[in-house]
């Protein structure tokens, strides 16, 4: 799946991200909108990882999510 199918549907994705990393609130999610690049970053500072693995998590998780629907 490519990361625009997510930004373009990210009020339905926000619940399998808010699944996915429970740290985020829901205001976090609201202040991402989709954005990647948003998402790493907001990874960063909830969870205390680096930017790569921030980006690793993400596409585990648009490979996990590439065969559904929001």
């Amino acid at each position: 799946m490519q990361w625009d199918t997510i930004e373009g549907n990210w009020k339905q994705f926000k619940g399998k991200v808010k699944e996915q990393w429970g740290k985020l609130t829901d205001d976090d999610l609201d202040r991402i909108s989709g954005k990647k690049d948003q998402l790493a970053g907001r990874l960063q500072e909830a969870y205390g990882i680096g930017k790569d693995d921030a980006e690793r998590q993400i596409r585990e998780f648009e490979d996990k999510n590439s065969d559904t629907r929001p």
